[in-house]
């Protein structure tokens, strides 16, 4: 998420709404509460439509009120009891603060911290994704109630990962479309528990990058600038089928446009695109909301419009129901007054914005008297969840190589003396890829691996996973796998390899960590088994061929609890051959 222009428009938005900074996840309950201001107003009466109400609500407003709503941190109404509510909320793999409607502390110290989505989608197992998306709705809502949170978490990411490059392919499914397809339905269900009797949510799910969205910045070019030429056959089969699937069988709430355009269109201004193909075709039922600043990007960057308010038209028209950034609400009355959009536009993208909020149940009084007001602190980082968490990791791990029945490695050598070495032997942060939170706790692979080994030996031989100059600790990594029975070498890359505005150059390991991998295995007495964590693909060529490197696993970004599922494994527990 680009965020260079959010800040000014905090302060902004507090004034807007009566004094202060808008709080971090706001409620509109009061207003509907007993005695409230607005307690006996139709867009109060939980008997009538969700978007009934929501127009009731939208017609009592000032025009200078409905553009505030325009945007993502929304300010209140005080004269109607609205607080202001700020809907850029994130959960791609459990709820994370990498948005501001989230805030970790307190009550909430932290959350479970699942693998990373390209992890988690190595299981080929929708149950499980849906039973992630059920255990982070659960702490979403918990986080809620005790205003810690929104209900608007802009996740999953269903992007098509064609680039092999892209920095951001960790975040997404996969390459294939009809495995990002199952997962983004699966998910979407698990994260939204939508009642199908009356559409309420317990947690709105966004659906992004909408569409052909795959590159940040490689080789000169930037997802600002990037300009998408892509077939109409290509977007049916291809880019577009996940987001149809989160659509059409997710009943996602909403669908975020990315930056880039496609074939000269920036997506958050096509009207084909956002009216025509995700609300009438796939019948979307729920608000668009754009990438943040995508808005700004298009009249700044692209130069796609003559002036800003030609933008706020350009976008509204196309169907965008809100902005992530300060654009809309700096230049939309202007446009009004140019007569280039009118009323009626605002109110249509407002309605769909508020009738959301209406099936979240925010306008339904005390929250802790809903559905899901029971929820608290005590349904965050359950044991349940972590274990949830262990097991997602462990069937997200792919096995690459195994000479002569390496693995699992035997109960008597776990008796013995066993190396672990690398670069990730004692990953943390490293584990759980971008878009994360705070997890509630981590076990690293040397802590994995000790829970099995009589004698875990550890050396890092590279001081960071870039292992750049000659000063690598590798010597010291390759003793200790000379004097172990075993050793395990956890290598790989880091979000300061591969991330948002990060693409890749290369697809070979950084720095000296093949050397590092190559010296160990010549040296060691014992089996070899190499560890990668990664959200893209590694050329590691020369380690398949080696003879003295027994064992490969991929284990992606395998989250909060990574180190326990690779020992798990590698000795035996779980059987990545068998799922």
């Amino acid at each position: 998420m680009r965020r260079l222009l959010l800040l000014p428009l905090l302060v902004l938005a507090g004034a807007a709404a009566g004094g202060g900074v808008v709080p971090v996840a706001a409620r509109s309950a009061f207003a509907c509460a007993a005695g409230g201001p607005a307690a006996t107003l139709p867009f109060c009466r939980r008997s009538l439509p969700a978007r009934a109400r929501a127009r009731d609500l939208v017609a009592r407003l000032t025009r200078a009120e409905k553009v505030r709503l325009l945007v993502n941190n929304a300010a209140g109404v005080p004269r109607l009891g609205v607080a202001g509510y700020e809907w850029w909320s994130e959960a791609l793999h459990g709820v994370s603060d990498t948005g501001p409607g989230v805030r970790f502390g307190g009550a909430f110290p932290g959350a479970t911290a699942f693998p990373q989505v390209i992890c988690t989608a190595a299981s080929f197992n929708a149950t499980l994704w849906e039973l992630i998306g059920q255990a982070v709705s659960d702490e979403g809502r918990a986080m809620y109630n005790g205003g810690q949170a929104g209900l608007t978490f802009w996740s999953p990411n269903v992007n098509i990962f064609r680039d092999p490059r892209w920095g951001r392919g960790q975040e997404t499914p996969g390459e294939d479309p009809a495995v990002a397809a199952r997962y983004a339905a699966a998910y979407v269900r698990g994260l939204q528990q939508q009642q199908p009797s009356s559409g309420r949510l317990k947690l709105a799910a966004c659906c992004k990058h909408f569409t052909a969205y795959d590159l940040d910045n490689w080789s000169g070019t930037d997802r600002f600038h990037f300009n998408a030429v892509v077939t109409r056959q290509d977007l049916e089969d291809t880019f577009n089928v996940p987001f149809r699937s989160c659509v059409v069988d997710g009943r996602a709430a909403s669908v975020m446009c990315s930056y880039n355009q496609v074939n000269g269109v920036p997506t958050c201004a096509d009207a084909a695109f956002l009216r025509g193909t995700i609300r009438r075709r796939w019948g979307l039922a729920g608000y668009i909301v754009s990438d943040c600043d995508s808005v700004d990007v298009f009249y700044s960057d692209q130069h796609y419009t003559r002036t800003r308010e030609d933008a706020v038209a350009a976008t509204l028209r196309a169907g965008l129901d809100l902005d992530c950034g300060p654009f809309l609400a700096q230049y939309t009355e202007s446009a009004v007054a140019q007569g280039k959009v009118g009323d009626g536009d605002i109110d249509a993208a407002v309605t769909n914005t508020v009738t959301v909020q209406m099936r979240l149940g925010m306008f339904d009084g005390d929250p802790a008297a809903q559905p899901f007001g029971h929820l608290g602190p005590q349904h965050v980082c359950t044991a349940a969840h972590q274990e949830l968490a262990v097991e997602a990791a462990r069937q997200g791990i792919v096995l690459l190589k195994n000479d002569g029945r390496a693995l699992p490695l035997s109960p008597a050598t776990a008796r013995r003396a066993v190396a672990v070495v690398g670069p990730h032997a004692e990953a943390t942060v490293a584990m759980i890829g971008n878009y994360a939170g705070k997890p509630c706790r981590y076990t690293t692979p040397l802590q994995g691996v000790a829970r099995y080994a009589a004698r875990a030996a550890h050396q890092p031989g590279c001081t960071d996973v870039a292992c750049a100059g000659g000063a690598q600790p590798i010597a010291a990594a390759v003793d200790a796998a000379r004097r172990a029975d075993a050793t395990i070498v956890v290598a790989g890359l880091d979000q300061k390899i591969e991330a948002e505005g990060l693409d890749r150059a290369s697809l070979l390991l950084p720095g000296r960590q093949a050397e590092l991998i190559s010296s160990v295995a010549k040296a060691s007495k014992g089996p070899v088994i190499l560890v990668l964590m990664s959200g893209g693909p590694i050329d590691i060529g020369f380690a398949q061929s080696d003879p003295k490197i027994a064992g490969i696993l991929w284990a992606g970004y395998p989250g909060q609890a990574g180190g326990q599922a690779i020992a798990d494994v590698i000795f035996g527990h779980h059987n990545p051959g068998s799922t």
